[in-house]
């Protein structure tokens, strides 16, 4: 019997959000939640399996932006001072709750679940996460990728290969200074695939990358595995192709698992439901309501018409639901062993926040999705350096065009609410390029100065402000940052055409955005282009 091998990717990524001039920040908010509803568990459960004897084999990719937050100490302080909020809330909460016995019932959950994760947090991986994750790599439970230095979403700058390279070289910089270790493959971020960024790729030693499955299908000759397998592109480089009606099951917001009314809502949260007095300490001072992580209400009918939560009706739904996803899984090895002449592969990837934040459950579902695939002889955890070790020889084409993101293609990234956006990051990309020609070999203050303008052309390039302009989740936040890295790289233009330099800004900014701290600004330097 051939087996189906599976590749099961998490893509972690946040926006740089740190404002070390105020002294809390709700947009810092992101982080601190990921930590505790998804980062933690996640390696909970990895560890967990690890020690059980699991056989587990995953790859996650981590974003050079959310790395390096992580392993920032004023957010790891304020990760600590939020976290121990949630779980002085959660004893308030007990108190009350008590005469509702359903509502208490919950209460004494979340409070013991922060206890959790404060004692995770601080005294188990004393707050190195990072360090966590390198021991688990080494220990053979993932394999760490990494992708765009800012998550930019490339596609929309192959006009300018500088921009591509310096994205690609400043995120291996960055994951080699954190994991010790030069990643074998890379997350196109959103899955943004465009024919010629595989040059780029070769030329970073980065032997594979992910796409669209439409980016395989609507290549320029048909796949003779379809998705079931990688492709070589004509320089080498392989391609995996997600699997898109297996990640379908769960990415679905209408109909997949994460949709199921026994599931935890998300939206349903006391720092919107409770009195303004009572929830003010654990809100964004002075009155501006945020999510507690106290969500007492399941998925089930309108906003005023849900039932409350049950902990043990969502466990025995994940169980129902890992076991369909599992079924799904080797109903489709079957059906490739008609199609294809060798074992497939299945790319399953999602982004990492899903579980555990977004689908509260997601980690639960995860686990009993790996310990079931562990128990079955047809079906393997593989990653693709595992794959390609066991089929070198792949079939030679040229992918698509491509994206994961809505309808296929660069729409989420490039519409109405955010196309201003570009033309002023495409102006600095070209001045950009124009400093490094004319400011070659600098070093000292000018240096740090355009180091510091190369910081800024990336952190503007990120993929996630023009997402929220689009989705009207977080607009002015948004906005205000992309006129601010616009602004900030200004300033550093017009200092340096002046031949003059402002070292009290330059100070101030670079400890505000004290990302890509070994970043040279000639990785925005004309002879790196892509030669085809």
């Amino acid at each position: 019997m051939r087996k189906g091998y599976i590749g099961l990717v998490l893509h972690a990524h946040l926006p740089f959000v740190r404002h070390p001039e105020h002294p809390k920040f709700l947009e810092e908010n992101w982080f601190f939640e990921a930590v505790a509803e998804t980062y933690l568990p996640l390696l909970q459960m990895l560890s967990r399996l690890k020690d059980e004897g699991v056989p587990v084999h995953i790859t996650l990719s981590f974003s050079p932006t959310l790395v390096t937050m992580l392993a920032d100490n004023l957010l790891k302080e304020r990760c600590t001072s939020h976290l121990e909020r949630m779980v002085d809330l959660g004893q308030k909460e007990i108190e009350r709750t008590r005469d509702d016995q359903q509502l208490n019932a919950l209460a004494r959950y979340y409070a013991g679940y922060y206890e959790q994760v404060l004692d995770a947090y601080t005294r188990v991986y004393r707050r190195d996460i990072i360090k966590a994750l390198r021991e688990l790599e080494s220990g053979g439970v993932i394999s760490l990728i990494t992708t765009a230095g800012t998550h930019a979403f490339l596609p929309l700058y192959q006009e300018y290969p500088e921009a591509v390279q310096a994205q690609i070289e400043s995120a291996l910089m960055t994951h080699v200074t954190y994991f010790r270790k030069k990643p074998k493959g890379f997350w196109l971020p959103e899955c943004g695939y465009y024919p010629g960024i595989e040059h780029i790729l070769k030329r970073n030693d980065l032997g594979h990358f992910y796409t669209a499955s439409h980016g395989i299908v609507l290549a320029n000759q048909k796949a003779d595995r379809g998705v079931f397998a990688p492709v070589r592109c004509p320089n080498g480089v392989h391609a995996f192709a997600r699997s898109f009606e297996l990640s379908q099951a769960v990415w679905s917001g209408e109909d997949g698992y994460p949709a199921d009314y026994a599931y935890r809502d998300f939206y349903r949260d006391i720092g919107y439901d409770l009195d303004l007095e009572y929830i003010r300490p654990y809100i964004h001072e002075p009155e501006v309501r945020a999510f507690t992580g106290y969500k007492y209400y399941a998925i089930t009918g309108k906003h005023d018409q849900k039932r409350p939560y049950d902990p043990e009706v969502a466990a025995k739904r994940v169980g129902e639901h890992a076991q369909n996803f599992l079924y799904s899984i080797e109903r489709t090895r079957k059906r490739s062993e008609k199609l294809i002449d060798r074992e497939p592969y299945f790319v399953i990837p999602f982004d990492a926040e899903l579980f555990g934040h977004w689908w509260f459950e997601g980690i639960s579902w995860l686990e009993e999705v790996i310990r079931g695939i562990a128990r079955q002889e047809s079906l393997e955890l593989c990653t693709p350096e595992d794959y390609l070790e066991r089929y070198p020889e792949n079939q030679k084409m040229q992918p698509a065009v491509s994206s994961w993101g809505n309808d296929g293609y660069s729409s989420v990234w490039l519409d109405g609410s955010n196309d201003w956006i570009y033309r002023h990051i495409h102006k600095c990309i070209e001045r950009m390029i124009e400093l490094v020609e004319r400011f070659p070999r600098q070093e000292s203050l000018k240096k740090r100065f355009l180091d510091h303008a190369a910081r800024e052309v990336l952190l503007m390039m990120a993929s996630d402000w023009p997402f929220i302009m689009s989705n009207s989740t977080a607009f002015s936040y948004a906005e205000r940052r992309v006129r601010e890295h616009i602004h900030n790289f200004n300033i550093v233009y017009d200092n340096l055409c002046r031949n003059s330099v402002d070292t009290e800004w330059l100070t101030r900014t670079e400890k505000k955005f004290n990302i890509f701290l070994d970043i040279d600004y000639q990785i925005f330097s004309s002879h790196k282009r892509n030669n085809h």
